[in-house]
């Protein structure tokens, strides 16, 4: 398409646009018709910096639409991997972090036996701590709710 149709068309649909916001602001009041006379003057404005022409030849060409495809799924596949990689390294830190809490209560317990170990690892009830290597701070929130007999 020519520059010439594109800023005809443009213009056109401005001229349009400008006519119905009058319109609209007699009726509805001065605020709403000058909203609809700022989106009235996008066209011609997207027109003259060549916004529309860019657009124009989005709409009609078959590769460009194809290449948005392929960068289409190049996001997809790279937010994929990145899921991929994340459930990975939070199994591998997980299994870590299990078997560090298990050798450190072995250490601790000495010739304590398994069942034993568990329950070793749990605060009496009423007492901030919980389990080994819980958050301090998430401790002292359940103390609090526990006090105010919320659980």
């Amino acid at each position: 398409m020519s520059d010439a149709a594109i800023f005809a068309i443009s213009l056109g649909v401005t001229l349009v646009g400008l006519v119905i916001s009058y319109g609209v602001a007699r009726r509805r009041g001065v605020a709403t018709g000058v909203r609809g006379a700022a989106l009235s003057l996008v066209p011609v404005g997207a027109a003259m910096t060549g916004v529309t022409e860019f657009l124009v030849d989005l709409a009609f060409s078959p590769v460009k639409w194809a290449g948005v495809g392929v960068m289409g799924l190049a996001v997809v596949l790279y937010l994929t991997s990145g899921a991929m990689l994340s459930r990975r390294a939070g199994a591998a830190g997980g299994g870590r972090k299990a078997a560090g809490a298990g050798d450190a209560a072995a250490g601790r317990g000495g010739g304590v036996s398994g069942g034993k170990r568990a329950a070793a690892g749990k605060a009496p009830k009423g007492e901030v701590g919980g389990a080994q290597g819980a958050d301090p701070e998430m401790a002292e929130i359940e103390q609090i709710l526990r006090n105010r007999g919320i659980s």
